[in-house]
């Protein structure tokens, strides 16, 4: 799933709030969606 999401958001066809969906699913890891997006995965205080 992290190759496929990854090959997605570098293409433009996923964004960040759909990563962050996966993330809640455990489809990835907050760790997979830094190292996809290059970003510190949000916190929940920060909405």
């Amino acid at each position: 799933m992290f190759e496929y999401l990854k090959q997605r958001y570098e293409w433009n066809w996923c964004r960040k709030d759909q990563l962050q969906q996966f993330v809640d699913l455990q489809a990835i890891t907050k760790a997979d969606y830094e190292t996809i997006t290059g970003e510190t995965y949000p916190t929940e205080s920060s909405a």
